[in-house]
């Protein structure tokens, strides 16, 4: 595949949801990404139609067999990187552990994506993402005021925190081997990375811009001006008019008492703030949003400056003007999915390719890095 990635081999020893997304983020922009699935089951059964499935090529190997083990050691010889999500000492105990693979190609780089990280208390322990982003102080905030914290989905832990930071890592890491001569180990941890994804929280919180408790703080919807509201139909849309400039234009565009709402507008920490007035302000803007469907809504509000959009379900998500126009989603294989991201103007990838058959291109892999199984 053409894309800036062009000529990157990476393993990936397939797991389940950061990995599989991690390896889609890398061959997407061209890189051969050879997913490396267990031998066992029905080899003729097509893999579902997986966005984090696709671009890749796929190889059956037994890693409880050493032939297996040794023909995957041989591929490690010809890539440029290696990455697994199994917990802390698994990879060593199958024989394709960091100072195994480095001992075969001392430039490889090898990431390593866990939860808890490769030490510490924890690190044998098992998680997912709910618990993982417990510990950061990131899931503490998320949730309604008054109510109890509520997971974000499985974005924060597993996809930005850890799929994320394991490419970046990966990245930074194959950027100094060019200059070295020398891989290394990528520790990513899907704890460090949530936290890092905290800095700015961090940040508000040394000023005193941040209050501890489920939906204290202003971006976590306490503020009338950053919140979904119900609309007639029953649907939701989203404000953001956080500026005083947008949160004047709302006033405007709904119409609104600007004696009652003036009040209410964000000021920055340390001066006169009107957060007091916010939750008899919210009062009033859920029963106008209320007077109108979401798709009212949409014509008089959508592309001003008040920061609005509706609150779009996957199915609906595609046919918005603006994400048709981007072809922020596209059809690989029949089924839609999400379009690679981000984009490039001068080495743009070829459009996605589903996935193929597990195990399929086994013998063409080996063949084709010049490796003997």
């Amino acid at each position: 595949m053409p894309g800036p990635l062009a000529g990157l081999k990476i393993i990936e020893m397939v797991g389940i949801g950061p990995g599989p997304f991690a390896g889609m983020l890398f061959a997407d922009q061209g890189a051969e990404v050879v997913a490396v699935d267990r031998a066992m089951g029905d080899p003729d059964a097509p893999l579902w139609n997986d966005p984090t499935r696709r671009n890749k090529r796929s190889i059956a190997l037994d890693m409880k067999k050493p032939d297996d083990v040794e023909a995957l050691l041989r591929l490690v010889e010809k890539a440029d990187a290696i990455f697994e999500g199994y917990r802390p000492g698994v990879a060593e105990r199958l024989g394709v552990g960091p100072d195994e693979c480095l001992k075969r190609n001392p430039k490889i780089v090898y990431g390593r994506m866990t939860g808890w990280g490769q030490e510490g208390p924890l690190s044998q322990a098992a998680g997912h993402d709910i618990n993982y982003i417990a510990l950061t102080g990131a899931l503490a905030a998320i949730g309604p005021k008054g109510g109890k914290p509520v997971p974000p989905l499985n974005l924060v832990g597993d996809y930005g925190g850890g799929a994320m930071f394991l490419v970046w890592g990966m990245m930074c890491a194959l950027w100094e081997a060019e200059r070295s001569g020398q891989g290394q180990v990528i520790d990513a941890a899907m704890v460090d990375g949530a936290a890092t994804l905290m800095a700015p929280f961090i940040g508000f919180r040394e000023v005193g811009f941040w209050k501890e408790g489920v939906g204290e703080h202003m971006l976590a919807g306490v503020a009338h001006f950053y919140d979904t509201y119900e609309t007639r139909d029953g649907k939701y849309v989203a404000l953001g008019s956080i500026e005083p400039k947008f949160h004047a234009e709302l006033i405007e565009r709904l119409g609104l008492d600007r004696v009652a709402f003036e009040p209410g507008t964000f000021i920055l920490p340390g001066e006169a703030s009107g957060e007091a007035h916010w939750p008899a302000l919210k009062e009033k803007l859920t029963a106008v949003f209320k007077t109108k469907t979401r798709d009212e809504w949409t014509s008089l509000l959508e592309g001003t400056d008040v920061c609005f959009a509706p609150i779009l379900t996957l199915d609906e998500a595609p046919d918005h003007p603006h994400m048709a126009a981007r072809e922020t989603f596209t059809n690989v294989g029949g089924a839609m999915q999400n379009a690679p991201a981000p984009r490039f103007s001068r080495t743009p990838a070829d459009a996605p390719r589903p996935a193929g058959v597990t195990g399929a291109d086994t013998e063409a892999v080996f063949r084709d890095w010049g490796v003997e199984r």
